[in-house]
């Protein structure tokens, strides 16, 4: 069971929340070290700002045209450069620690109350009091505004009793008159605790969201990993089946089914890498740099430099454009999972296959084809192509399903293929309808590359091929399985250019066979 410091102790059980309250932690950790750092930068320039506050100011401040300077000078030398020396110290030796942060927020306030007393207990200074809450807010710990708030109120408690000259300017500022101001830093603290809140909520959410991406590419490649180990096996099984039965061919058929399959996969895969590349985290490292650019006068940055103005909105809109990809991952990676699994039917079909004989089922010859269609959808979407389906009512069809899904695969990708390099209108049609006798036809027809005249008996043989990448074992394994179930399988074209018509002929189940 795990919680986040600093956030309502939410509780995080399980790997996937457990690397989300790791990520959280590594945010905060390096946001408080930044801070650190910058802080220690800030401490110096107060200090040096200081010796100059007494040298011109102060003289004026508490003595009118006597110029006095070498007490004030002093106290801010010597007690300035005390208050300072701490928190620098830990800023470059202890980066990040909470003991440096609840320091630095004491120092801080302390140089406040010292810039005060320097400039004679004016009001405007007092200013310097609600800059310093609100820088030290860029920690995103609340704690660390309750040390600063609890130094301001001792301060203003205790020099208004004792020496109210040194904070409010006047020799009797009144008994409650440091409430006044307190009450002031309080109302200052509940908008910036908020503002905290609400920093938290968005680090945390962006944590979730890359948790998730990561368990997501790491359950993808665990799947890829068994389903390999699993394509090894079932290679190795039907080697040693092929020899014996003196088919070794058998084993490249089945690598060419699964090949077909594995198209959509690597298409798949490689829109998720696409947009995962193309996440926004680049933006966030956009806003980390210009922080950097501008670490050296980061308060006038953040007030008056308009960019600087516009830097928290910009933050919270980035984390709501951040959740839009992820949507489009999970989908991506849903319809890769489909085809992950389709392929560990294929490989458990080829070892059932090196045992027993395949099994034929009554079934709906529709239902078979959008599975089909699904499984090569993703490639007919990269490649423009406009799907067309014209389904005939039929009869219940005798087949193994095994057999036919890599044909119809098969099919579909080479239509698919053909139609790669044609400008517009790409048009695929399925079309289903009743053959000769007790027979069912699915006609695959694209307006494609086309097959030469003397090819078309050709492409059926072992081993031909018309495409560069081609093996030349698709059609002629296809055309082996229809013959085992009973059917067909023939292609038909008017010549190169004119596009390609394959028909798969299969019976369909007779009253005997239901």
């Amino acid at each position: 069971m795990y919680s986040i410091v600093g956030h309502k102790h939410i509780e995080l059980p399980g790997v996937e929340e457990e690397r989300t309250a790791r990520l959280y932690r590594i945010s905060q950790r390096r946001n408080h070290i930044l801070t650190d750092r910058l802080f220690a930068k800030l401490m110096v320039m107060q200090w040096l700002g200081g010796i100059v506050i007494a040298m011109w100011i102060s003289p004026m401040a508490w003595n009118g045209s006597a110029i006095q300077p070498l007490w004030h000078v002093w106290a801010a030398i010597c007690l300035g450069g005390a208050i300072s020396a701490a928190p620098v110290l830990l800023a470059w030796r202890r980066p990040g620690r909470v003991v440096t942060r609840h320091v630095i927020a004491v120092a801080q306030i302390m140089t406040s109350a010292l810039l005060i007393h320097l400039t004679g207990g004016r009001f405007e200074t007092h200013f310097h009091i609600f800059g310093s809450l609100t820088f030290l807010a860029f920690y995103r710990d609340w704690r660390v505004l309750v040390t600063a708030t609890l130094v301001v109120v001792m301060d203003h408690l205790v020099r208004g009793m004792l020496w109210p000259q040194s904070i409010f300017g006047v020799v009797d500022a009144g008994q409650w008159r440091w409430l006044e101001y307190v009450g002031w830093v309080l109302i200052e603290d509940v908008f910036l605790m908020i503002s905290i809140q609400q920093n938290l909520t968005e680090t945390l959410e962006v944590a979730k969201r890359r948790s998730r991406l990561e368990s997501i590419n790491a359950q993808i490649e665990n799947q890829v990993i068994e389903r390999t180990a699993e394509l090894t096996e079932a290679h190795k099984q039907l080697l040693m089946t092929s020899r014996q039965a003196g088919m070794a061919e058998v084993a490249t058929n089945v690598l060419h089914n699964v090949g077909n399959v594995l198209n959509s996969v690597n298409v798949s895969a490689e829109t998720v890498a696409g947009k995962i590349r193309h996440f926004r985290i680049a933006s966030l490292k956009n806003v980390a740099q210009l922080l950097r650019e501008h670490e050296h006068h980061l308060p006038d940055f953040l007030t008056q430099d308009s960019r600087g103005r516009e830097l928290p909105s910009y933050l919270v809109q980035l984390a709501d454009n951040l959740a839009e990809p992820q949507k489009a991952i999970l989908e991506e990676v849903k319809h890769l999972q489909n085809n992950i699994e389709h392929i560990k039917q294929i490989v458990s079909m080829q070892q059932n296959h090196a045992r027993v004989a395949g099994v034929l089922e009554t079934l709906d010859l529709a239902e078979i084809i959008e599975d089909a269609i699904n499984m090569s959808s993703t490639s007919l979407t990269r490649h423009g192509v406009s799907l067309i389906r014209e389904f005939e009512a039929v009869p219940p069809v005798l087949l193994d399903r095994h057999k036919v899904m890599p044909i119809l695969v098969n099919l579909l990708s080479n239509a698919t293929q053909a139609l790669a390099q044609k400008g517009n209108d790409k048009q695929l049609k399925v079309r289903v309808s009743m053959g000769g006798g007790d027979t069912v036809q699915i006609m695959v027809i694209d307006n494609g590359a086309g097959i030469a005249p003397e090819n078309l008996t050709r492409i059926f043989q072992h081993g031909f091929t018309t495409k560069k990448d081609g093996h030349g074992f698709g059609l002629h394994s296809g055309a082996l399985a229809a013959r085992e179930m009973g059917g067909k399988l023939t292609a038909d074209s008017d010549g190169l250019g004119l596009g390609a018509v394959f028909t798969l002929e299969l019976p369909f189940a007779t009253n005997q066979t239901i």
